[in-house]
């Protein structure tokens, strides 16, 4: 993808309005396919056998994190930074985001009442969990704007690579 003119020029509180809706929305989405790798696969694992809803949440907040980790040091291994200054970045660019959206789908999972006592074949586990995803690339889309307008989150992975 091309980002060019894609970095924020602050303007206002805090640099809010000189960041486009379209540059938070596609490093939400950046952010949200990492999450939601780990965290469809530990609502599937923690399903499928039988773990309590606390482990299941558990479970997938952690693949979410290492999910949402791998995909933006892949981007900047590739640029040729070291495993550990990869790491420093993605620590930066997705730990606040991936926070927000973690809080918000797993509170969203667990408020559908019988959500995560469902199985993997009824209906209402994978609607929930695809709400509570959509949920929260919503939520979280307005937090990136404003991390990106600092020069902070997803803003700190474009002075190394483009993806």
């Amino acid at each position: 993808m091309d980002h060019e003119g894609h970095h924020a020029t602050p303007e206002g509180p805090a640099g809010w309005s000189g960041t486009p809706w379209s540059l938070a929305a596609q490093a939400t989405l950046h952010c949200l396919t990492g999450c939601a790798i780990g965290e469809i696969l530990g609502m599937v694992i923690g399903t499928a056998a039988g773990l309590h809803n606390g482990a299941t949440v558990a479970l997938s907040i952690v693949l979410a994190f290492v999910f949402g980790y791998a995909l933006t040091m892949r981007g900047v291994l590739r640029a040729g930074l070291s495993p550990r200054a990869a790491l420093k970045v993605a620590l930066a660019a997705d730990t606040v985001s991936i926070a927000v959206m973690e809080l918000i789908d797993n509170t969203a999972m667990v408020a559908v009442p019988g959500a995560m006592d469902a199985g993997l074949a009824d209906v209402l586990f994978w609607l929930s969990l695809a709400g509570s995803l959509a949920l929260a690339f919503l939520v979280t889309t307005p937090v990136n704007r404003w991390m990106i307008g600092r020069g902070k989150g997803h803003a700190v992975v474009h002075a190394h690579h483009q993806h």
